[in-house]
C-alpha cells in the first residue's frame, strides 16, 4: 500500500548476496513502486501507480489495506502537517515529515499540492539549514524522479514561481561578507531544490528569468574561458539539452524543441567546442607532465572561493552529448570513401575519434589519475547508449525513425569501446577496473558476439594461471558481470556450454591464503548458478522436436575464442549447440564434489575461533567465510534430488567422522545452506545424530565448566559446539519440519539451559533457542529458486532445463511461498515458553530477592538465561504513557504517531488468550530487566559483576528494540535487495529481473511495513524505568558498562518518542558538582553524541550549555578536554536561525496559500479545528520562552563568548549586558578571546533574514548607455549627480536596467539608530572613549605573535573591528587613535607596524559613509603617512604592505589569509587621493636597486588588478610603457595569466611574439627568462585557444622548428607541438596534421641526438593520438633518403631511428581491430631504406 524510496547502489562484496538477510533497510531515497513500470496507455497514471502497486500487495502472503483506508491514514498525516504549519511550529512539522516517505500512491492534484507545500516551506527565511534540508529531502521523496523514469508530475501538473527561490537563493550565493560563515552550505540546498524544480517553472517566464540572470554573468564566453569548472558544468548542461532534445520538435517540447542541426541539435563549430572540452576534461598527460596537460584546475583556484562552495557531482555529461546526438546524419566511411562517417553517425565518429586519441592511456601499465575519469566515461557511454536504444524500442517513444540508433550504429559503437575497456579490466585501480567491467557488461549484452568471444578468450588465460592473482581476480569479477549472456541462450548462444569449464576453473581459486581470490571466485559461481539447475542431463533424452531450421541454419556470433586467433570453431546450430551443453552437465556432479570437498579443505585450515565475538580469524577470514555461505546457499537450492543427496551424504560422512574447532560455526553455515532447501530431509539425516551426541557430551561434563565472558574453547568442548552448530543449521529453517521433532527439541533444549554453564555453551544454547523460534514464529519467504515450483517439479523442465537457464520473470510472473506459522507451531512455541523461559524467569526473580549475597556461580545462572525475544510474534497494543514529556507550549495530539498497518504479525487480537499469555510473558521479563539493573548498579564485585551488568544491558536492548525490525536490519536487506536487482538489470525501465530479485523485493516491502511498527513507539511506565536505568548504567564509573549502555541508550532513544527529553535531565544532573569524575565523563559521551545534541539544542538551549559552562568543578585535565570537544562541537548546532526556528514571527503567505489547497483533497472534517485553535493559542507561549539565557557568569569566558555569539539574533536587540561583555573581551590577553569578541561587532543590527537591508545612502539609478556611463568613472562627482557607484557587477554580457549607488554625504550622514538600539551603542561608546582603551589595545595587537621571521600578515577580524567601530561612532575619538598609530609606522618592530596598519586601514574602509569635510581632513592626514610608510618598506614588510594596499585598493588578493574573495571594489573617486598618490610613484626599469624597482612596480600592480574596468581609460598609456620594457620579465607575466581564469585572452597578444619567445630560449646568460620562455610556451599549448588562433599557432610552431638554425629552438619547442597538437587534435585540420607529421619526420634526421630523441618521442605521440587515415603514409615517409644516411649509422643514432620505429610496431593491434591493413615496420625494413 505504500511506497518508500530507495537508492542503487553496487555490490561490494558476495555476502550482500545471501539469500538469508538479517533484515531490511529503508535509505534516504528509499523504494518504490516504480520500480514495476505499467506500460499500458490505457489506464490514466494514477491507475498505472495503483496496478503497479497491486504487484507489491500480491507478493505479500496476508491481505493489506484498502486504497481507502491509506487515504485515510494519510488524512491524518497532512492534517497535523497542515496544523503544524499554520501554527508555524517548524520542528513538529518536521517530525511528521518521515510519516510522508511512506505514502499511499496519490493523485496529480495531491502530490502536487504537497510538493507546493513543501517548495514554500524550503524557501522561508531564518529557518535552521537542517529543517530545511529535511524539507528538501521530502520534496524528492514526493516526486521520485529516477534517470530514465516516467516522472509523476508533468509541467502541465504543477507550476511554480521562481522569484522565491530566486530571492532566497542570492542571500547564499551572494552572502553579506560581514556576516558570512565558511561553513554554511544552504547554497547547495537551494541548487538541489532548483534542479529538482526546473521542470516546473512557466515557460511564460523565460524572458524574465534570462533579464534577470544575464546581466549578472561576469565571464567571458566558454570557449574562451579556461576553467575546468565552467568545462563541467557547461558539458553537464549539453548533455540534458542533448537528450531532452532528442526528439526534437515530436518530443514533450512540441514546437518549442530544439531543431536538429549538423549534429544532433548542435552546429559543426558547437559540436567541435563539445568535443574540444570534451577531450580536455580527460586530464590526460601530454608530453613531459605527468598530471593533466591543462591550467585549468590550477586557474580554478585562484579564481572566485565562493563559486567553489557550490558542491554538484560530475557524472560525465560528455557521454550523454555523444550518445543522443547519435543518428544517421553524414555519409557511411567505406574502403571507397574514407572521408565519410563511421556507420553514417558524425557524432559516432567523433568517439571513434576520441577513443582513438586516449586508447593508450587505457593500458593497465599506463596508469595515473587520470584512470578514473577515462574507464567512467567509458562506463557511462555505455549505461547512456542502452539506456537510449531500450527508450527508442518502446512504443511510446517519440523520437523519428530516421533520428534512432541503427544496428550498424550498435555494432560500431561496440566495437570502438571494445578495445579500451578489455585493456581497462585489469586496471590497478579497483574502481577504474569496476568501471571497466560495467561497461563490458552492458557492451556484452549489445553485441554480445563481439564481445564475448573476446572475454572467454581472457577468462581461460586467466583462470588457468591462477598464480598472477591480479589477471585472475579481475577475469572473475569480469564474467560475475557478464553471466547473462553466458547462461542464457536467448542473449547468446555461444556461452553456455562453457559454463561447466569455467566453474571448474573456478575451483583452484577458493584458497584462503589468498582471500580477495576466493571472494571473486564465489561471487562468480553464485552469479553464474542462480540462473541454473545443477542437474545432470545426459541421463535422459531431450524433449525437444529440431526443424530443419535448427539443425541446418548456422548461427551468427558463435565464435569460441577471440579475433585474430589460429583456431576457430566453426558456427553451430541450435540442435548441435545444446547437445554439447547436454553433454557438459555429466560433469555437474564431479563438480560439485570437488567444490565441497575445497570448501571443506577450505575450513580444516582456518585460525582457531576467538576473541569477543568467537569470530574465526580476521576480518578477511570472516569476509571468506560468508561469500562462502552465500555461494553454496544458491549451489544447494539449484541442485537436482539426486545430487543433493549426493551432497548431504558427504557433509554427513564428514560431520560424523570429525569435530573441527576452527570450523564450528562456518560448518553449522554449511549445513543451514541445506537444510534451507530441504528441511525434512536434512533433519531427519542429522537431528538425531546431533541430539545423541550432545547428550553424551553433556553426560561427561562438558561446558560444565563455569565462566561469565567470552573465552577460547575448551578443547573438551569441541564436539558440543560442533554438534550445536549442525543443529543449528537444521532447525533455522522448515518451520512445520520441526514439528515432526517436537519432544526431542524440547527436551534438548531443557537440558541445555540446565546444564550448559560455560559462556560460549549457554549463548550457544541462547542462539538455538533464537533460532527455533523464529523458525517457528516468523513470517518469511522460502524457495529463491530460479524458477516457480510448479516449474521446477515439472518432468518436461528437468529433461531440457538448460533451455530456461537465464531465464527472467515479470513481478506478477513470480508466485512466492511463504512460511506462515500455523496453529501447530504457535502451540510449539508456546510450550518452549512454558518449558524453558518460566523456569528460567523464576530463578531469576529467586536470584534478585537477595543480590547482596550473589556469588561468580549466581551471576553465571543469570547471565546465561537472557536470550533473545520473538520480534514479530505479537503486535504491541497501544500504551498508557505516563510521562509523555510535554511542555506547557505543546500538545499531545501533535506528537508524531506510529502508522498502524498490517504487517504480518502472528497474533494480533489482544483478546486472544494466546496473546494476552505471551504479552505477560514480555512484561515481566522487562520487568526482571529493571529490577535487575537497578540491583546490580547497587552492588558492585570484581569482573564478573560487569558482566552481569553487560548481560543486563544487553536485555533491556532485547526488551526495548526487539520488537518488529531495526534500521540496522532494514538497511541490509535493503541493500541486498538493491544489489540483486542491479547485477541483473542493464537500464531503469526494465521490467524483467531474475525471481530472486522479485523474491527479495516483496521481503523488503514486508519488511519495511515491519519497520514502521518500530518507529515512533510510545513510552509506558515500564519503558521509563528501564530508560532511567539505562541512563544511569550509562554514567557508570566502569568504562564497558558506560560505552554498552550509551550504545543501546542512543539506539533506544531513535525508536521511542520524547526518550531523549526524559533521559536528558539525569544527564544534566550529573555534570553538577559533587559527582564522580567517571559520571561526568560519562554525561559528557551523552552530551557528544550527535543525535542527542542536535534534540537538545534544537529545543532548549539553556540547560544544554549552562551545562557544559558550569563543568569547571572538575580539574581533571580529560575531562576539560571533553568538555572543549563537546562545546566546540555543538556550535555546528547554534546556527543563527535556531533559536528564530522555534520562535517564528515572519509571515509565510506563500506556506498558508498551500496549505489551503490541499483542503479540497480530503474530507470536510480534514482539519480538526479545535486541535487547531490549541495549537495555535500555544505558539505564543512557545515564542515567549524563548528568552535569552546571558545572565551567568562562567570561568570558560572563551566557550561562553562563543555560545553568545551564535545566539545573537539578527531580529533582537542585544543587551547592554552582553555588549559589555564582549567589547571588555577586545582587551583579553586570550588571542581566541579577543578573536570571538571582536567578531560579534562585523554584524549590522539593521539585517533581516533574507539579507536585503538598504543603506538609507543608496538609491537605484538607471543605465541607458554604458559607454557614458563607464566615462563617468574619470569625472568628478557632479558628473554623476553627486552619487558614487562602487560595485560593477554587470555588463559583461548584458546591463541590468539599474545599479545601486550611493549619495555623497554633505554635512551630516543623517543616519538615526533605532531607540531600542542606544543602549547598547552607549555602552560601547562608554568603553572605546577611555583614555587607555586603544593604547592597550595596539599594545595587544603589537606583540601577541611569537613569529620572529618570515612574512606576516594583516588580521581581517582587527580590521573589521576597526570598521565597525568609525562606521558607527565616525570621527569620535579619532584624533586619539590617529595619534597613536602614527608612531607605529616607522617603528623597526613589524608587528607595531602591522597594528598600526590594521588600524588605518579600518579607519580608511570605515569612512566611507563619512560627511565629505571629514574625509577630506581624514586624508589630508593619510597621504603624508603613505609616503613615510613607503619609506620604510622593508623586504620582510613588504608583503605586510602590499596587503594594506589591496585593502584599500578594495580587493582582498589570495597572497594573504583574507577571505581572498570578497572583492570590494568601491567607486576610485572615493579614494582617489590614495590612486593619485600610487599613480605619482615612479615608475622605475632599470635602477639600481631591484627592490626599490620591485617596490613602486607591485604597489602600481595592485593599483591596476585592483581598479579592474576602472583602469580602462588609462590602460593606453601605460600598455605602451609595459611593453617597451617587456625584456624585463614578461614570459613571467605570461605565465601567470595562462594560469588564471581568462588565460584565453592571451592569445591576440602573445601569438604574434611566439618568435620572440623561441628565441628567449636560446638566452644562457639568463637562466630565469630561459626556464620561463620553455615554460609560457607549454602553457600556452595546455590552454584551449579561441579556434581562429589554431592555424597560426600550429604556423608558427611549423615555422619555427623548420627554419630556426638553432637545436635548442627545436628541442624547446618540440614537447609543447605535441601537447598542443593533442589538446586541439579535433580542431587540426588535415592540412595542419600533414604539416606537423612533415616536421617531426625532418626532425629524425635532425644532426642533434637530442633533438632526434625528441622527435621520436613526439612523432609516437602524434601517431598515437592520430586518425588512422593519417598514419598510414608513414610507412612510405619513414623510408625516405632522410633516414637512410643514418639507419646503419653507430649508435646511438641507430638506436634513436629502432626506437622510433618500435613505436610504430605497438599500432598495428589496435589498428588491426578496424580491418586496416597495416605492414609491421621491422629493422630489415629501417636497414633497406
Amino acid at each position: 500500500m505504500f511506497e518508500f524510496q530507495h537508492t542503487p547502489s553496487v555490490p561490494e562484496s558476495l555476502s550482500q548476496f545471501s539469500l538469508e538477510s538479517s533484515g531490511p533497510k529503508m535509505d534516504d531515497d528509499g523504494f518504490s513502486i516504480t520500480d514495476t513500470p505499467i506500460e499500458s496507455v490505457s489506464l490514466s497514471d494514477y491507475e498505472k501507480q495503483l496496478a503497479s502497486l497491486q504487484t507489491y500487495r500480491n507478493s505479500l502472503p496476508y491481505a493489506t489495506e484498502t486504497v481507502e483506508e491509506m487515504h485515510q491514514k494519510l488524512e491524518e498525516i497532512v492534517s497535523k502537517i497542515f496544523i503544524a504549519a499554520k501554527a508555524q511550529d517548524w520542528l513538529v512539522l518536521s517530525s511528521w515529515d518521515g510519516m510522508l516517505q511512506w505514502h499511499v500512491e496519490s493523485s496529480s492534484s495531491l502530490l502536487r499540492g504537497l510538493f507546493r507545500l513543501y517548495y514554500e516551506l524550503s524557501l522561508i527565511p531564518g529557518v535552521e539549514p537542517r529543517v530545511i534540508r529535511s524539507w528538501t529531502d521530502m520534496m524528492s521523496r514526493l516526486l521520485a524522479n529516477k534517470p530514465g523514469s516516467k516522472r509523476k508530475l508533468e509541467t502541465s501538473d504543477l507550476q511554480l514561481p521562481w522569484q522565491p527561490l530566486w530571492r532566497a537563493m542570492q542571500k547564499e550565493l551572494w552572502p553579506k561578507k560581514r556576516v558570512q560563515d565558511p561553513t554554511r552550505n544552504v547554497v547547495n540546498i537551494f541548487l538541489y531544490v532548483a534542479e529538482e524544480c526546473k521542470r516546473y517553472f512557466p515557460e511564460r517566464e523565460i524572458p524574465e528569468m534570462l533579464e534577470t540572470f544575464l546581466p549578472l554573468l561576469t565571464q567571458d564566453i566558454w570557449e574562451g574561458f579556461n576553467s575546468s569548472v565552467i568545462d563541467h558544468r557547461l558539458l553537464e548542461l549539453a548533455g540534458f539539452l542533448s537528450e531532452e532534445h532528442i526528439a526534437g520538435t515530436s518530443g514533450d517540447a512540441g514546437e518549442s524543441g530544439a531543431q536538429w542541426k549538423d549534429v544532433g541539435i548542435w552546429t559543426n563549430a558547437e559540436w567541435q567546442i563539445l568535443i574540444g572540452k570534451g577531450l580536455n576534461s580527460m586530464n590526460v598527460p601530454v608530453g613531459a607532465t605527468q598530471g593533466a596537460s591543462t591550467t585549468a584546475a590550477h586557474a580554478d583556484t585562484l579564481s572566485n572561493k565562493d563559486s567553489l562552495r557550490i558542491k554538484k557531482s560530475i557524472n560525465r555529461s560528455f557521454a550523454k552529448v555523444l550518445v543522443y546526438s547519435m543518428a544517421v546524419d553524414g555519409p557511411i566511411q567505406s574502403a571507397e570513401n574514407q572521408n565519410g562517417y563511421v556507420a553514417g553517425s558524425k557524432a559516432l565518429d567523433s568517439l571513434d575519434r576520441v577513443i582513438t586519441s586516449t586508447e593508450s592511456f587505457f593500458h593497465p601499465s599506463n596508469f595515473g589519475l587520470w584512470t578514473g575519469a577515462l574507464t567512467a566515461f567509458l562506463n557511462r557511454l555505455a549505461a547512456e547508449f542502452i539506456k537510449r536504444l531500450k527508450e527508442e524500442e518502446q512504443e511510446s517513444c517519440r523520437t523519428p525513425v530516421t533520428r534512432r540508433l541503427t544496428p550498424a550504429i550498435r555494432k560500431n559503437f561496440v566495437s570502438i569501446l571494445r578495445t579500451p575497456a578489455l585493456l581497462a579490466m585489469f586496471s590497478k585501480d579497483p574502481t577504474s577496473a569496476s568501471f571497466a567491467q560495467n561497461s563490458l557488461r552492458v557492451l556484452a549484452m549489445l553485441e554480445p558476439g563481439l564481445v564475448m568471444p573476446e572475454l572467454l578468450e581472457r577468462a581461460y588465460g586467466g583462470l588457468e594461471v591462477v598464480n598472477e592473482t591480479h589477471r585472475t581476480t579481475a577475469v572473475l569479477n569480469m564474467l560475475s558481470g557478464v553471466t547473462l549472456p553466458l547462461v542464457s541462450e536467448s542473449v547468446w548462444s555461444g556461452g553456455q556450454r562453457h559454463i561447466v569449464p569455467l566453474l571448474e576453473l573456478c575451483i583452484p581459486g577458493i584458497d584462503l591464503n589468498d582471500p580477495s581470490k576466493t571472494m571473486c571466485a564465489t561471487v562468480f559461481i553464485f552469479s553464474v548458478v542462480q540462473h541454473i539447475k545443477i542437474a545432470d542431463l545426459t541421463k535422459s533424452a531431450s524433449g525437444i522436436t529440431y526443424g530443419p531450421d535448427d539443425t541446418d541454419v548456422a548461427m551468427d556470433n558463435d565464435l569460441d575464442i577471440g579475433e585474430g586467433n589460429d583456431t576457430v570453431i566453426p558456427a553451430l546450430s541450435k540442435e548441435e549447440s545444446r547437445s554439447l551443453v547436454r553433454d557438459t552437465t555429466a560433469s555437474f556432479a564431479d563438480w560439485v564434489t570437488s567444490l565441497v570437498r575445497r570448501i571443506l579443505a577450505l575450513y580444516e585450515n582456518l585460525p582457531e575461533e576467538g576473541g569477543r565475538r568467537n569470530i574465526t580469524g580476521g576480518k578477511q577470514e570472516e569476509g571468506v567465510l560468508k561469500s562462502i555461505k552465500a555461494m553454496m546457499d544458491v549451489v544447494c537450492l539449484h541442485l537436482s534430488d539426486e545430487l543433493f543427496e549426493l551432497v548431504l551424504n558427504l557433509l554427513y560422512d564428514y560431520a560424523t567422522t570429525n569435530a573441527k574447532s576452527n570450523s564450528v560455526t562456518a560448518f553449522g553455515q554449511l549445513i543451514a545452506c541445506m537444510a534451507r532447501v530441504r528441511p525434512e530431509l536434512t533433519m531427519s539425516k542429522f537431528l538425531p545424530f546431533c541430539i545423541s551426541q550432545i547428550e553424551e557430551e553433556i553426560k561427561h561434563g562438558a561446558s560444565s565448566i563455569r565462566t561469565t565472558s567470552s573465552h577460547a574453547a575448551i578443547p573438551s568442548d569441541t564436539t558440543l559446539h560442533w554438534n550445536l552448530s549442525i543443529l543449528r543449521g537444521c532447525l533455522g529453517f522448515g518451520g512445520t519440519a520441526l514439528l515432526k521433532y517436537k519432544q526431542q527439541i524440547l527436551r534438548l533444549l531443557v537440558l541445555l539451559v540446565e546444564k550448559t554453564k560455560s559462556e560460549r555453551g549457554y549463548t550457544s544454547t541462547g542462539r538455538l533457542i533464537t533460532r527455533t523460534l523464529h523458525t517457528l514464529a516468523e513470517t518469511y519467504p522460502k524457495n529463491s529458486r530460479f524458477v516457480n515450483s510448479d516449474i521446477w517439479h515439472d518432468p518436461d523442465f528437468n529433461k531440457d532445463h538448460n533451455i530456461h537457464w537465464g531465464r527472467l520473470y515479470n513481478p506478477e510472473d513470480v508466485v512466492i511461498e511463504w512460511h506462515v506459522p500455523n496453529e501447530d507451531e504457535i502451540a510449539f512455541v508456546l510450550e518452549i515458553l512454558d518449558s524453558v523461559y518460566i523456569p528460567a524467569i523464576m530463578k531469576l526473580e529467586t536470584l534478585l530477592e537477595n543480590t547482596a549475597t550473589w556469588d561468580s556461580v549466581d551471576r553465571n545462572d543469570f547471565c546465561r538465561a537472557v536470550w533473545g525475544g520473538l520480534s514479530t510474534f505479537i503486535e504491541e497494543q497501544p500504551k498508557e504513557v505516563v510521562n509523555p514529556c510535554l511542555s506547557d507550549a505543546e500538545t499531545e495530539d501533535m506528537i508524531v504517531a506510529p502508522l498502524k498497518i498490517r504487517a504480518g504479525f502472528t497474533l494480533t487480537d489482544p483478546n486472544d488468550p494466546r496473546y494476552q499469555k505471551v504479552a505477560a510473558y514480555r512484561l515481566r521479563y522487562g520487568d526482571i530487566c529493571e529490577r535487575a539493573a537497578s540491583a546490580l548498579r547497587q552492588n558492585t564485585g570484581g569482573e564478573d559483576h560487569i558482566d552481569a551488568v553487560i548481560g543486563v544491558i544487553r536485555a533491556v536492548d532485547m526488551f526495548m528494540l526487539g520488537y518488529a525490525l531495526t534500521r540496522s536490519d532494514f538497511d541490509s536487506l535493503q541493500k541486498n535487495y538493491d544489489q540483486a536487482r542491479d547485477a541483473n538489470r542493464f537500464w531503469v525501465k526494465q521490467r524483467e529481473n531474475s525471481r530472486l530479485v522479485f523474491l527479495k523485493r516483496a521481503q523488503v516491502y514486508q519488511s519495511g511495513r515491519l519497520y514502521m511498527h518500530s518507529l515512533y513507539r510510545r513510552r509506558s511506565a515500564l519503558d521509563d524505568r528501564l530508560l532511567s536505568e539505562l541512563t544511569e548504567l550509562s554514567i557508570s564509573p566502569y568504562t564497558r558498562v558506560r560505552r554498552q549502555a550509551q550504545s543501546v541508550l542512543h539506539n533506544v532513544c531513535g525508536y521511542y518518542v520524547r526518550s531523549t527529553r526524559y533521559a536528558l535531565p539525569r544527564v544534566f544532573d550529573a555534570l553538577a558538582k559533587g559527582n564522580d569524575a567517571d559520571r561526568i565523563k560519562g554525561a559528557l559521551y551523552i552530551l557528544w553524541n550527535k543525535g542527542t545534541a542536535a534534540y537538545a539544542l534544537g529545543g532548549s538551549h539553556s540547560r544544554y550549555l549552562l551545562s557544559l559552562l558550569q563543568s569547571q568543578h572538575e580539574e581533571k585535565p580529560s575531562i576539560q578536554q571533553l568538555v572543549t570537544s563537546v562545546a566546540g562541537d555543538c556550535l555546528t548546532h547554534l546556527a543563527e536561525e535556531s533559536v528564530h526556528t522555534d520562535a517564528y514571527l515572519l509571515p509565510t503567505p506563500g506556506v498558508d496559500a498551500a496549505i489551503e489547497s490541499l483542503i479540497v483533497e480530503f474530507s470536510p472534517s480534514f482539519v480538526d479545528q479545535q486541535l487547531l485553535r490549541e495549537v495555535t493559542d500555544k505558539s505564543s507561549v512557545r515564542i515567549s520562552r524563548r528568552g535569552a539565557i546571558y545572565d551567568e557568569t562562567w570561568r570558560y569566558l572563551q566557550m561562553a563568548a562563543q555560545f553568545l555569539l551564535a545566539l545573537l539574533r539578527r531580529d533582537v536587540v542585544t543587551s547592554p549586558e552582553i555588549a559589555k561583555f564582549f567589547m571588555e573581551q577586545t582587551l583579553s590577553p586570550q588571542p581566541s578571546i579577543r578573536l570571538t569578541a571582536q567578531k560579534t561587532y562585523s554584524a549590522s543590527r539593521e539585517e533581516l533574514w533574507f539579507d536585503e537591508w538598504r543603506n538609507p545612502l543608496s538609491h537605484d539609478i538607471e543605465v541607458t548607455n554604458s559607454e557614458n556611463f563607464m566615462q563617468g568613472f574619470d569625472q568628478p562627482l557632479d558628473f554623476t549627480g553627486g552619487l558614487y557607484v562602487d560595485k560593477v557587477k554587470t555588463g559583461f554580457l548584458a546591463w541590468t536596467s539599474t545599479i545601486k549607488a550611493y549619495k555623497a554625504v554633505q554635512e551630516s550622514s543623517g543616519v538615526n539608530f533605532e531607540a531600542a538600539s542606544m543602549p547598547c551603542l552607549n555602552v560601547i561608546r562608554d568603553i572605546i572613549m577611555r583614555p587607555d582603551y586603544f593604547s592597550n589595545l595596539l599594545l595587544l595587537w603589537g606583540q601577541e605573535s611569537g613569529k620572529t621571521e618570515g612574512t606576516i600578515e594583516l588580521r581581517k577580524e582587527n580590521m573589521l573591528f576597526i570598521k565597525s567601530l568609525v562606521k558607527t561612532y565616525e570621527h569620535e575619538g579619532l584624533e586619539d587613535l590617529l595619534l597613536k598609530i602614527d608612531v607605529s609606522f616607522s617603528d623597526p618592530d613589524k608587528f607595531k607596524q602591522r597594528a598600526g596598519a590594521e588600524v588605518l586601514s579600518g579607519i580608511l574602509r570605515g569612512s566611507k559613509h563619512w560627511p565629505m569635510p571629514l574625509v577630506e581632513q581624514l586624508w589630508i592626514w593619510a597621504v603624508p603617512r603613505l609616503n613615510k610608510i613607503y619609506t620604510h618598506i622593508k623586504p620582510d614588510t613588504l608583503v605586510l604592505w602590499e596587503t594594506f594596499f589591496h585593502v584599500m585598493v578594495f580587493i582582498f588578493r589570495i597572497q594573504v589569509k583574507l577571505s581572498d574573495n570578497q572583492l570590494r571594489e568601491l567607486d576610485p573617486r572615493r579614494n582617489k587621493a590614495m590612486i593619485d598618490w600610487i599613480l605619482a610613484l615612479p615608475l622605475e626599469f632599470s635602477g639600481d636597486s631591484a627592490f626599490v624597482m620591485s617596490k613602486s612596480i607591485s604597489i602600481f600592480g595592485i593599483l591596476i588588478e585592483s581598479l579592474g574596468i576602472f583602469f580602462n581609460s588609462k590602460a593606453d598609456q601605460y600598455i605602451e610603457l609595459f611593453f617597451q620594457n617587456a625584456n624585463t620579465d614578461y614570459a613571467e607575466l605570461v605565465w601567470s595569466s595562462a594560469h588564471g581564469a581568462q588565460a584565453g585572452l592571451l592569445f591576440p597578444y602573445v601569438a604574434p611574439l611566439m618568435p620572440e619567445i623561441f628565441l628567449m630560449s636560446e638566452l644562457n646568460d639568463n637562466a630565469e627568462l630561459q626556464m620561463y620562455s620553455a615554460a609560457v610556451l607549454y602553457v600556452l599549448s595546455a590552454v584551449s585557444p579561441p579556434p581562429e588562433y589554431i592555424p597560426a599557432i600550429l604556423s608558427n610552431f611549423a615555422l619555427a622548428i623548420k627554419s630556426s638554425q638553432s637545436w635548442r629552438i627545436r628541442l624547446n619547442a618540440l614537447p609543447a607541438l605535441v601537447v598542443f597538437f593533442y589538446r586541439n587534435l579535433l580542431s587540426i585540420s588535415d592540412e595542419g596534421a600533414a604539416q606537423i607529421m612533415d616536421v617531426l619526420l625532418e626532425c629524425l634526421s635532425d644532426e642533434n641526438v637530442e633533438v632526434r630523441e625528441m622527435a621520436s618521442r613526439a612523432l609516437a605521440g602524434v601517431v598515437r593520438c592520430s586518425q588512422r587515415q593519417s598514419i598510414m603514409p608513414l610507412k612510405t615517409d619513414l623510408r625516405r633518403p632522410v633516414l637512410a644516411q643514418h639507419a646503419s649509422d653507430p649508435p646511438p643514432i641507430s638506436t634513436t631511428i629502432r626506437k622510433c620505429a618500435s613505436e610504430f610496431k605497438k599500432e598495428p593491434l589496435i589498428v588491426s581491430r578496424r580491418n586496416y591493413a597495416w605492414t609491421d615496420l621491422t629493422d630489415e625494413d629501417m636497414a633497406d631504406a
